[in-house]
């Protein structure tokens, strides 16, 4: 009877070892996952600031064009249509889905054909190439421009460390216990082989 209650004793110690284990493994792959989820979600805002940066630059060029010149007035619509179609694209970034990703992505590449289509006429107006604020203004686009694609970059590998994390065993034990899903990425734009230049 004793060595039938220590052997007891023994195995419900040895199974509450097993379960303390499980369950501080588990409560450190998800808190280690947390800060992955919310790293992804920063990257997301700095995309969003990025774009929003470029979304606040495009009326004062577009100002700026009209008012130096008697400019045509389709190429000045079609670029304020895009952005203004392009702000109203929200995406959660708690809950990012490809197909909201790819949402944002095709009106965001709206709004940088305008912006292209435009630069292409403006190159028949040398007098508003000349003055210094188009020029400030060329400079800060081509500038967000640039943080754009830093800004995606920067998700991209916040995403991937994230997807990976998740995606590996056991990880996505807990990963799907507690729904967290992967993350989508951006990809290039159709016909991206060059980086959307803006020249003057």
């Amino acid at each position: 009877m004793k060595n039938g209650c220590i052997i007891g004793i023994v195995i419900a110690a040895f199974l509450a070892l097993i379960v303390f284990i499980v369950v501080s493994w588990g409560v450190r792959t998800y808190n280690q996952i947390v800060p992955m989820n919310e790293q992804v979600a920063t990257q997301w805002s700095n995309v969003e600031t990025q774009y929003q940066r470029r979304a606040d630059l495009i009326p004062n060029f577009v100002n700026t064009v009209k008012g130096a010149a008697a400019f045509e007035q389709e190429t000045l619509t079609q670029v304020i249509e895009a952005r203004a179609k392009a702000t109203q694209v929200t995406v959660d970034p708690s809950n990012i889905t490809p197909e909201q990703l790819e949402q944002f992505q095709s009106a965001q590449g709206e709004v940088s054909s305008a912006l292209a289509r435009l630069m292409v006429v403006v190159e028949r107006y040398p007098e508003l190439k000349a003055t210094q604020n188009f020029r400030d203004l060329q400079v800060e686009l081509e500038g967000t421009e640039n943080r754009i694609s830093v800004a995606r970059n920067n998700f991209n590998d916040a995403a991937r460390t994230y997807n990976t994390f998740i995606r590996q065993f056991p990880n996505n034990i807990i990963a799907s216990f507690t729904k967290f899903t992967a993350r989508p990425y951006f990809e290039a734009d159709e016909g991206a082989g060059q980086v959307p230049q803006v020249q003057f």
